[in-house]
């Protein structure tokens, strides 16, 4: 296998690039998380993100936009717990 590149100046952590380059993530989504990680510190950028409760705690119109959004098939005849499984598989 030839050997990489080098990611470029622009990439702070090249390690942790060249890591999440090997576990399959893009160049680009590599080199966002190996400059977030570099910014700050490795263990909060997992920390970083919004925070989406539960789809059994939405209301089932909630659940019904959302369905619509992601255009589930079927959507209008399905059950809260229908669509909160069907939601989880997208």
């Amino acid at each position: 296998m030839p050997a990489r590149k080098s990611p470029g100046p622009s990439v702070k952590d090249p390690a942790l690039y060249e890591e999440l380059r090997r576990d399959g993530a893009g160049k680009e989504k590599a080199a966002r998380i190996a400059n977030a990680a570099a910014k700050t510190s490795r263990s909060a950028v997992g920390r970083k993100g919004g925070e989406a409760g539960d789809y059994e705690d939405w209301t089932k119109d909630a659940l019904l936009q959302r369905a619509r959004e992601l255009d589930v098939p079927g959507r209008s005849s399905m059950t809260k717990a229908e669509l909160v499984r069907a939601l989880r598989k997208r």
